[in-house]
């Protein structure tokens, strides 16, 4: 059992929530530890944060007993292998539309005889070799590092059972994606999206795969009702944002109604 699945297991959240950091943003991580987020997604194919900043924000979303995710742009033996040293509890792969992914996934994450991972024993993810067995922490964290894989296309859902078939990975859903490969960009409600969600959720769960998801928070019922294990709803740029639009607007009202005051008094 890794530890996303026990996690899961023994998680008072049912699912686990998680919060995405899109910047290198400690503050953000320590508060969302403070408000009761399970999971810490650091985004590296979008966003820009380097591989030692993503360090870093493992570093301190384990000091909060957070665990983590790094998403990776791509399965470069390079972007798996810094990822994995990083010492996360989960790498995430996007947009995987062949199997051929998956096992190039598994085979850079994996120590032999699991797969090829190269052998470097100071890293972060074996604790810089502090260890009696390095060999044996090796194969400890073949068994730990959670794998997921994101289905955000046709391409993939139609796949789905053929991923399923694969031994050591999960499921990542990426509805936002998905819903464009399906001719409606950006409705993640619509009926073609949820039947595309429900087969994908459906199969993963026969197969016994985790499946984890980002949406808005408020759109988290259909994925509640489904039974994700893992489900995103929070990031730092939206807080932000949210955060600083209502302060404004709310800040606005007081002026115009403080404004209208003399005008409605002097009717």
């Amino acid at each position: 059992m890794n530890r996303l699945e026990k996690a899961i297991e023994t998680s008072a959240h049912k699912p686990l929530l998680g919060a995405s950091v899109y910047f290198y943003n400690p503050i953000f991580v320590e508060m969302a530890s403070h408000l009761g987020f399970d999971v810490i997604w650091i985004e590296m194919e979008h966003a820009f944060i380097t591989f030692a900043e993503a360090a870093d924000l493992c570093r301190i979303a384990a000091g909060h007993r957070l665990l983590t995710m790094i998403r990776i742009p791509d399965t470069r033996r390079e972007s798996v292998l810094k990822a994995a040293e990083c010492g996360p509890d989960i790498i995430d792969l996007p947009m995987v539309n062949s199997p051929e992914q998956i096992r190039e996934l598994l085979n850079f994450a994996r120590f032999p005889p699991m797969g090829q991972r190269g052998f470097f024993s100071v890293s972060r993810s074996l604790k810089y070799g502090l260890v009696s067995n390095v060999s044996e922490e090796q194969q400890l964290l073949n068994q730990e590092l959670s794998l997921l894989v994101q289905v955000e296309t046709v391409e993939a859902v139609n796949q789905i059972e053929e991923f399923c078939q694969i031994d050591g990975i999960d499921i990542f859903i990426g509805p936002a994606d998905l819903s464009a490969s399906l001719g409606v960009p950006g409705q993640t409600s619509h009926p073609k999206v949820v039947e595309a969600v429900r087969h994908v959720v459906t199969t993963a769960k026969r197969f016994g795969k985790r499946v984890a998801s980002a949406v808005h928070h408020k759109d988290a019922s259909l994925w509640i009702e489904l039974g994700v294990d893992l489900l995103f709803c929070a990031n730092d740029i939206v807080a932000l944002r949210t955060g600083a639009t209502t302060a404004i607007r709310e800040t606005e009202d007081r002026i115009f109604e403080f404004n209208a005051r003399p005008a409605m008094e002097g009717r």
